[in-house]
């Protein structure tokens, strides 16, 4: 019997495509799940907030946008698949040493701005997942940088990193403790490590290194206040866990805080995409962190305070704000505020425009966020839709905004500030200069001289 090879060749071939085929499909189905589960990591760690171009509407994950630190301004890098300008030709394990060791792929030291002391703690299984989003379910922005980190000197020098990674990265993955529940683990990993909450809302030490014995109990952020989140009276012990959902998912509460700042960024890139399951398992997490107690804002008599409806108002509008000459607080309230928040500052009843005497902002432990919002505004989405407040950063000036805010913190929350414009500036500039900045010449010219000591009474033992 002659078998016919060419016939037999094609019908192996239809075979093996016809076994094929379904494994096929089924690998395209696993990998395009794996990507989709990488994207909500990407969300949940909040990778777009800062790896974004410096434009409003830019491409994702571009890079160049600068993140304000006292140091200097850190340049967010291009981790698109780009293999010119990004991160295209990474592999799985040098990714994953720059998201868990802040180790770029030429060896350099990336700066803790990227908050890889959290994310150390991320599952090999979500670095993963992480890897294939970033490498297929991302665009490639063919994009050079518009600007590169320069910060000053000794900062500069990268190797400086290597020393304070020695004592302050974070070395050990998560694990579950004994007796917690799946929900409280699910909630400290998003927290603790996904989430990097800790980063903004964990006081720093005197070599920018988060104290760890006040864990989320607040902290100075370049201009703004990350408040006190434990359930201390000065932090969130009147929340409820429905609240502190509510507050993620929209930006907002009723009568307690609305979101500004970096936590509005966090709120439109980050949480408003969580499932109501990790939401809740975030918050049954926050709610059971020891409380840490906190100083919170002294009330004052009202002798400030000054009554809107005895001041008398020309035009009534913002117009008003370009005379430098007029500071009375009262009066500036009356132009710029008051027709949205009311003139008791009482808000609207759907709560669209807030109360502001009953606002975190506003009684706050410091004026900083009521000051960076009224100098930067607000532009906020959340899942119930999107937020808008103008900036009167170029209308007014420092002591406009200054005697604006003494007023309302006075009048709204019974607060006597007595903001100067010298600290309305300094709120501008990114807030205190914390002590390794403010003092480390100071620190290298007494380690110089320790050095030349010793020196010199080794050559003196020396010669004897």
């Amino acid at each position: 019997m002659k078998i016919d090879c060419k016939r037999l060749t094609v019908v192996t071939v239809l075979i093996g495509l016809f076994v094929s085929f379904p494994l096929l499909a089924v690998e395209s189905e696993a990998n395009n799940a794996l990507i989709e589960r990488g994207k909500y990591i990407a969300i949940a760690a909040d990778c777009a907030a800062c790896h974004r171009q410096a434009v409003e509407n830019g491409v994702p994950f571009a890079g160049g946008y600068a993140i304000a630190s006292p140091m200097g301004n850190i340049i967010a890098s291009n981790i698109t698949p780009s293999r010119q300008f990004g991160i295209g030709n990474y592999t799985e394990i040098q990714f994953a040493d720059a998201v868990r060791r802040g180790l770029a792929q030429d060896g350099r030291n990336l700066y803790p701005a990227m908050p890889y002391t959290a994310y150390y703690g991320i599952s090999d299984q979500d670095i993963h997942a992480l890897y294939a989003y970033f490498m297929q379910g991302v665009k490639p922005a063919d994009i050079a940088p518009t600007a590169v980190t320069d910060l000053g000197f000794p900062f500069n020098i990268r190797q400086v990193m290597l020393g304070w990674n020695l004592l302050y990265r974070n070395e050990k993955q998560l694990e579950k403790q004994a007796g917690i529940s799946e929900q409280l683990y699910r909630g400290q990993y998003l927290v603790e490590v996904l989430g990097h909450c800790s980063t903004c809302h964990t006081p720093r030490n005197m070599m920018m290194a988060e104290k760890s014995s006040l864990y989320l109990s607040g902290s100075p952020l370049g201009g703004w206040y990350a408040p006190n989140i434990t359930s201390d009276s000065s932090g969130i012990a009147g929340w409820s866990q429905r609240d502190l959902v509510t507050y993620l998912q929209t930006g907002h509460l009723a009568n307690k805080a609305q979101a500004a700042g970096p936590m509005a960024e966090a709120v439109e890139k980050s949480f408003r995409f969580m499932t109501d399951e990790d939401l809740n398992a975030m918050a049954a997490w926050i709610k059971q962190v020891p409380a840490v107690s906190t100083p919170v804002a002294t009330k004052s008599p009202r002798s400030l305070a000054t009554d809107i409806n005895n001041v008398i108002i020309g035009q009534g509008n913002q117009a008003s704000l370009v005379d430098i000459s007029q500071t009375d607080g009262a009066t500036l309230y009356e132009s710029a505020c008051a027709s949205c928040h009311g003139r008791q500052g009482q808000g609207t009843a759907d709560n669209f425009y807030p109360s502001l005497t009953h606002n975190s902002a506003v009684s706050g432990p410091g004026p900083q966020n009521l000051v960076m919002t009224i100098v930067m505004g607000i532009q906020r989405k959340g899942s119930d839709g999107e937020v808008s407040m103008p900036a009167f950063g170029q209308q007014m000036n420092n002591e406009q905004i200054a005697s604006l805010s003494n007023y309302v913190r006075n009048q709204f929350a019974n607060i006597d500030d007595r903001l100067t414009a010298e600290n309305v500036q300094m709120l501008r500039n990114g807030g205190e200069l914390p002590f390794i900045v403010l003092y480390l010449n100071w620190l290298m010219g007494a380690g110089a001289v320790i050095v030349l000591l010793i020196l010199f009474g080794l050559m003196r033992l020396r010669k004897r």
